[in-house]
């Protein structure tokens, strides 16, 4: 695991960058990010930069009523999920999550701790409010990103 601090939004907007470069880059057809913290603490703004860093160009809404928003394009499929307002979610196929797609499919969780399911991730990102910026986690499974995390700074 690899903490850094990213003191404004423009930090946290760079890491966003730098997962979708390596999004961009990995050969993997499924590639699963969980985004764990306090409300406000980012989740959904890193969300929006790293699907705007992969070509997405209108507007990223919260899933945070919808509970799930789906962007295609270039190839790509996000699905960015928001079980905030779920007590607890016993049933995530409703997503179908694990459907075929003839693209790189990139599901986004936020708040995966609310599952009653454990799902695998490639990537976790831990968020902590500081009293100026954001502590954030980095963990991973696999290798999609390992090399990333050791190297990023």
């Amino acid at each position: 695991m690899k903490k850094l601090i990213l003191q404004n939004d423009d930090a946290t907007n760079e890491l966003g960058a730098q997962i979708a470069k390596e999004i961009n880059k990995s050969t993997s057809n499924c590639i699963e990010i969980h985004l764990e913290g306090d409300l406000g603490a980012g989740k959904t703004f890193i969300s929006r930069s790293i699907i705007k860093n992969c070509g997405w160009q209108e507007l990223v809404k919260s899933p945070t009523y919808t509970l799930c928003e789906e962007y295609d394009f270039n190839e790509l499929l996000f699905l960015h999920i928001d079980l905030y307002r779920t007590e607890e979610a016993q049933d995530i196929e409703i997503f179908n999550l694990d459907r075929k797609v003839d693209s790189k499919k990139i599901i986004l969780i936020e708040w995966p701790e609310r599952l009653q399911c454990q799902r695998n991730f490639d990537l976790k990102i831990v968020f902590k409010h500081l009293e100026k910026g954001r502590e954030i986690s980095l963990l991973t499974k696999g290798n999609i990103f390992s090399d990333w995390v050791k190297n990023y700074e």
